[in-house]
């Protein structure tokens, strides 16, 4: 008997220890990032890829913000349980285009999050001015869940705006 107890615990161990594995992060749901900017993912299909809107707190124009739509592609994940993606925003109220790249974690409080780096390309009159077409930056998005989500439309987010200043060289 004393002998059975070792193999006993290795084989609980085996039995639980898929079930103690990382949590997969998904990507399809409501978003938040840390400038207040929102993002629906409905759904993604077979093949990676995925759309939905796109509705940012964060201006450099002057033009009203409206929805944008987004097109993307997830990394099939392959039992992955943290898949990296990629998505281009075609702004509907300016002259310029976003593309984001980035991984869907889950922290260690088991809330899942996009750490994203996004390259912003800007319209330019004249390739004179062609210096100042581009920006960079980092976003972290939060998984917004059900209970969050009810009123995430409404927020304060949308209706907030700022204007960003031009990159000073």
């Amino acid at each position: 008997m004393v002998q059975a107890a070792p193999f006993l615990l290795v084989l609980s161990l085996a039995l639980v220890a898929p079930g103690l594995s990382a949590r997969k992060c998904v990507l399809t749901g409501h978003w938040i990032n840390d400038l207040g900017s929102n993002m629906t993912i409905t759904a993604v299909n077979g093949k990676g890829d995925f759309t939905r809107s796109y509705h940012m707190a964060m201006t450099a124009s002057t033009n009203e913000v409206r929805v944008s739509l987004l097109q993307g592609s997830q990394h099939r994940m392959n039992q992955k349980s943290q898949p990296t993606f990629g998505f281009t925003i075609n702004w509907s109220f300016s002259d310029s285009v976003t593309v984001f790249t980035g991984q869907c974690f889950v922290d260690k409080e088991g809330k899942e999050v996009l750490k994203t780096m996004w390259l912003l390309r800007s319209h330019m009159d004249s390739i004179k001015n062609n210096w100042k077409a581009n920006r960079v930056g980092t976003n972290v998005f939060t998984h917004l869940h059900p209970q969050k989500e009810r009123g995430w439309q409404r927020g304060p987010a949308l209706v907030a705006t700022a204007r960003l200043q031009p990159p000073l060289l």
